[in-house]
């Protein structure tokens, strides 16, 4: 095969998994609290004979940490974080982290996220509501109020921007370093009754499909033309020996 045959071929599996990321925001644009996610490329050289060829990368996926839009729903256990933070909630014997505030409590009165995993406090326990305590007000610092009692704080969480973050399912994220308890409240405060949407723009995702699409077609066409010019060379081999 051509030296250009693989580096086109290096171009498309490029495409494809780029493909597949912007499928994915486009699958979750109305999941609650979700992360867009961009694949970044690099060049790769290789050498082929006496030259250096370049190659696409297979990228490297980078998750947004832009706000997405805050929609009031009025249901006391919808929380919106407005500011740089993060929810924690308990995955098996591994912590994650979310912007989705959509919170349940299940049969014995304990927080959880809407798949029933127990979302943590800010000293990472889990939290214990009583279902027949009356109405529960959620202060802007994440304190627990019920019946005019203090019951628990919601844990918010600071991830340092210079940490990766790795999808974790749905709209759940874990760094690559350790995240912490916010020390500043004026960074982040909790909105009772408010939800986080997703964070990705349709329209510009749908920009990306539209140039990925032409871009699989110009990678295929040289690949095409190439496969061709090989045929041809060795047709007008074949009629001179």
């Amino acid at each position: 095969m051509p030296t250009s045959n693989y580096v086109s071929l290096s171009s498309q599996i490029a495409l494809s998994n780029r493909m597949e990321s912007v499928a994915r925001n486009v699958a979750n644009i109305n999941t609650a609290g979700y992360r867009g996610e961009s694949i970044n490329f690099s060049e790769v050289l290789a050498n082929s004979g006496s030259e250096s060829v370049s190659f696409v990368s297979m990228g490297n996926t980078h998750i947004s940490r832009a706000k997405g839009a805050i929609s009031q729903t009025g249901n006391p256990l919808d929380l919106a974080i407005d500011g740089d933070a993060w929810f924690s909630f308990q995955r098996g014997t591994e912590v994650a982290y979310t912007r989705d505030g959509r919170l349940q409590m299940d049969s014995s009165g304990r927080l959880t996220t809407v798949n029933g995993e127990p979302v943590l406090s800010s000293s990472g326990s889990t939290i214990q509501i009583d279902p027949q305590g009356g109405r529960i007000v959620v202060q802007a610092d994440g304190e627990i109020v019920q019946n005019g009692q203090t019951i628990d704080s919601i844990g918010l969480y600071e991830i340092n921007e210079e940490d990766t973050l790795k999808r974790y399912g749905g709209s759940a994220v874990v760094p690559e370093g350790v995240a912490f308890p916010l020390q500043d409240s004026s960074k982040a405060r909790v909105m009772q009754g408010y939800v986080e949407g997703s964070n990705v723009n349709p329209m510009t995702e749908m920009t990306k499909l539209i140039m990925i699409s032409r871009a699989f077609e110009s990678a295929e066409k040289v690949m095409e033309t190439a496969e061709d010019s090989q045929r041809q060379a060795v047709r007008d081999l074949g009629e001179t020996s």
